[in-house]
């Protein structure tokens, strides 16, 4: 839909009503225009994007929640030989000797968190819209035109995504059609209203061109000219944006958008683990906290975590508050476990590292990687 051929968001409130009033004039129609609609309160200019929030992002807060029990749990050794084992099933070079004969020297559990902040916001913005006018229902005269945030609009499921256009209420006028000056139909280009286009057969000439010259063209019966099969004769087509009709409801149209902002942070414990290789794992959860605002969390034993949540908090207030509505916020803290395992194998030491809730397997310094070296 052209937009830009009906009311722009910056029109000029006076300028819109004269260019109503003059179509309705043109037209004659009955229904109210444009200048009769109510303003929008907190919007006199009628349509914008990213409309500000009425009301302060600030709502009270639920009480500080409780620090919980801390429960780490950690890795045994007959864990750290099964996922070793299963590692070294999956590579078709690997021997298994290693995995059976190894003496544990050392299981350190790395305790490596996840932190994720999910702020839920709403957003919305209005523009002005339109749709042939076939004598639709018009309700600018019949209740005061509602505010952009003040039209209820359900929310769907939390912490997802999702956009709903929405008509405002006591916002529709009639406008005369200005692509086809209210005429319903435009001129056609292929024939330039004529309703007929130069014969494709004899390019014009009226003879046939396969045969003697002296032939009359079969196609166009002499007349060097054949019927346009793009308006099929007419010289005109049905206007595209009024479908015919020389008329255009014009309304406001309310967007709003759902959509959930993620801010994740893993503790680097610097083991020498690479990092990246947690992001596709599962974890134990730990710790969830869900309200419309949430608190920073203060009491975790790692403070890097703590840290975390700090910052995180205050980027999703600063960056979402001013042009959103926050619906609601999630934290939640998640263990990942990876556990660097030492052992000893043919006098010789190694590691190796057990992670995520999978128990997949590191080990890039594996002793034994192609079986037909070991005796």
């Amino acid at each position: 839909m052209d937009t830009q051929r009906l009311l722009s968001d910056q029109d000029e409130p006076g300028r819109v009503q004269e260019h109503l009033l003059v179509n309705k004039e043109v037209v004659g129609a009955t229904a109210p225009s444009a200048d009769e609609v109510n303003n929008f309160r907190g919007n006199d200019a009628g349509a914008g994007k990213d409309l500000p929030t009425p009301y302060t992002n600030n709502p009270a807060r639920s009480s500080r929640p409780q620090a919980p029990h801390w429960e780490i749990p950690s890795i045994s050794e007959e864990l750290a030989r099964e996922a070793l084992a299963e590692y070294v099933g999956s590579k078709c070079c690997y021997s298994r000797k290693p995995a059976k004969e190894m003496v544990f020297s050392d299981l350190h559990a790395l305790n490596t968190y996840r932190y994720c902040l999910d702020t839920f916001t709403e957003s919305r913005s209005t523009e002005w819209a339109s749709e042939p006018y076939y004598g639709q229902v018009l309700d600018a005269l019949s209740g005061v035109a509602l505010g952009p945030w003040d039209l209820p609009v359900p929310i769907p499921a939390m912490f997802q995504d999702g956009q709903k256009d929405v008509r405002m209420p006591h916002s529709s006028s009639v406008k005369g059609c200005n692509q086809c000056m209210t005429l319903g139909k435009s001129p056609c280009q292929k024939c330039i209203t004529t309703g007929r286009v130069q014969c494709g057969v004899c390019h014009g000439t009226g003879r046939d061109h396969s045969r003697d010259q002296t032939q009359r063209c079969s196609d166009c019966r002499g007349s060097g000219q054949v019927r346009c099969n793009a308006c099929s004769g007419a010289g005109s087509l049905q206007c595209t944006l009024c479908q015919g009709k020389g008329q255009l409801l014009c309304f406001l149209k309310l967007t709003v958008k759902w959509k959930n902002h993620s801010s994740v942070h893993v503790v680097d414990k610097r083991s020498g683990f690479p990092v990246d290789m947690l992001q596709e794992v599962a974890g134990e959860m730990l710790f969830t906290d869900m309200n419309q605002r949430v608190y920073p969390v203060e009491s975790f034993p790692d403070g890097a975590v703590n840290t975390a949540s700090k910052r995180a908090v205050q980027e999703h207030h600063s960056q979402f508050s001013t042009t959103c509505r926050i619906l609601q916020q999630r934290q939640t803290i998640e263990l990942i476990p990876v556990t660097r395992v030492h052992f000893t194998w043919r006098d010789k030491t190694h590691i190796y590292f057990v992670y995520g809730a999978e128990h997949k397997v590191y080990a890039k310094d594996y002793p034994a990687k192609c079986c037909c070296v070991i005796a």
